[in-house]
């Protein structure tokens, strides 16, 4: 009796612990939490640590490999919308591009398929999970 009573309380301690790092627990509701995907050499730190490092460098990415269409000429604020996916496997997947011209839809394209495979891809419960994403590109 004794011995089951000691297995009971540490399958209780482990279902904690684990709840509380990917999801929570109130009353009859669960909520499980995202976890963004994590960019190559930003594994370490806390996850709001892994956040900014990704936006680092996703925005330096995006500025370090934007190349301009030959011959363009900037006459207006022009949007570009590039909605992807980083998949289960840490992969960038582009569902949409919208607004401005053709020539600059595919050069934002062109820029976000060039992100590096994921170092982790995104989770949720625990499991890979595809995180959807959306960048504006403004000219």
């Amino acid at each position: 009796m004794k011995n089951l009573l000691i297995l009971a309380c540490i399958l209780f301690s482990t279902t904690i612990i684990a709840q509380q790092e990917w999801g929570d627990v109130n009353k009859n509701t669960v909520t499980l939490k995202e976890i963004a995907p994590i960019w190559p050499g930003c594994e370490t730190g806390d996850s709001a640590k892994r956040d900014a490092c990704f936006n680092q460098k996703l925005s330096a990415h995006i500025s370090k490999n934007f190349k301009f269409p030959a011959g363009y000429v900037k006459k207006e604020k022009i949007r570009v919308i590039v909605d992807f996916i980083i998949n289960e496997k840490g992969i960038v997947e582009v569902n949409s591009v919208s607004g401005g011209t053709k020539e600059l839809q595919d050069e934002a394209k062109r820029n976000i398929l060039a992100i590096p495979q994921m170092a982790k891809p995104g989770m949720m419960g625990g499991k890979p999970r595809a995180i959807k994403m959306t960048v504006p590109f403004t000219f």
